[in-house]
């Protein structure tokens, strides 16, 4: 379930509670006259199944709360009320499964600025991916895939492509395009510094490296990961089940693939190079084509489920 504050003025609290009535999967409706100050109004509150939420909070948008007034909206970890499960009960589909549009806009919008937390985390996980090649560490591969904030771009632009929000792309992108260079160069005079400490080498670079050699030798199963993880990231996002994220993160090979990259060119390695630009290239078109596609399912879906109850009412 999920807890609606709304602040709404006053001369359109009867349209909200109507809407609010009306709705299916909705619970313990509270109006508070004149309780708000900034800005003045109504305070209305109520609960409503995860499922029947997006939906729900579309329409208080089409009224116009989200201009003269306020939506907010809190997970509730804890119901314990007859009518509050008898409204998740009646609510179309599962709340696990529900797609919370405004959310994951707000969520997105967040996660893919080019801000110096963003940078700061590409720039440590690149580096520490770098070590992990080095040395043909998994464990220093896995914990900078973990380290690595890239997903929250690329999740980005899916939802951006499918919503058609060009300013959202063009952030997400701007991260992803301005993000991975500086960490491959910052990486690189890594690289360079870490070689004059003797703690790196090109003997050492050129060595077999039968653990991490998959990071500049792409393929197709090399897609086919990049994809499943994209999918398994935007359920993850749109679902309760954001614990998932980490799990993908250390699927795709995006930040040991830039390290080596920034590797390889500072020792001269070009071969090595371009294939470490393509295992780069090859993730993100797999993560942003299966996010994308995954979105645009979900949302077929739901369109679905919500015209069932309808069709059941006609009949």
């Amino acid at each position: 379930m999920l807890h609606l504050r709304l602040i709404v003025p006053s001369s359109r609290t009867g349209e909200v509670t109507t809407l609010l009535d009306s709705t299916v999967g909705t619970a313990h409706l509270v109006v508070l006259p004149g309780a708000a100050r900034d800005p003045e109004g109504d305070v209305v509150m109520c609960d409503v199944a995860r499922e029947a939420a997006d939906e729900l909070i579309s329409g208080l948008r089409g009224l116009g709360l989200d201009e003269h007034g306020a939506i907010s909206v809190e997970d509730i970890d804890l119901s314990l009320s007859d009518r509050g499960h008898q409204a998740e009960v009646d609510a179309p589909g599962e709340g696990v499964d529900a797609v919370l549009w405004e959310s994951l806009a707000d969520a997105t919008h967040e996660e893919s600025r080019l801000s110096v937390t963003y940078l700061a985390f590409l720039v440590v996980a690149t580096m520490l991916a770098a070590c992990g090649v080095m040395l043909d560490s998994a464990i220093l591969i896995v914990g900078a895939m973990a380290v690595g904030p890239e997903f929250g771009p690329l999740a980005g632009v899916c939802t951006a492509l499918v919503h058609r929000v060009p300013r959202l792309a063009l952030r997400s992108l701007t991260a992803l395009v301005i993000g991975f260079p500086l960490a491959m160069l910052a990486t690189g005079g890594f690289t360079v510094l870490m070689d004059a400490l003797g703690l790196f080498s090109k003997k050492m670079y050129e060595q077999p490296h039968p653990v991490s050699e998959f990071v500049w030798q792409p393929d197709l199963m090399s897609f086919v990961v990049a994809a499943l993880a994209g999918i398994a990231g935007m359920l993850s996002l749109t679902s309760s089940k954001s614990g998932a994220l980490v799990g993908v993160a250390i699927s795709v090979t995006t930040v040991p693939a830039a390290a080596d990259a920034a590797m390889a060119l500072s020792y001269g390695d070009f071969h090595a190079t371009s294939g470490s630009a393509q295992q780069l290239g090859v993730n993100l078109l797999g993560i942003l084509v299966a996010g994308t596609l995954t979105l645009l399912g979900q949302k077929a879906f739901w369109s679905w489920k919500r015209r069932r109850p309808a069709r059941a009412a006609k009949a």
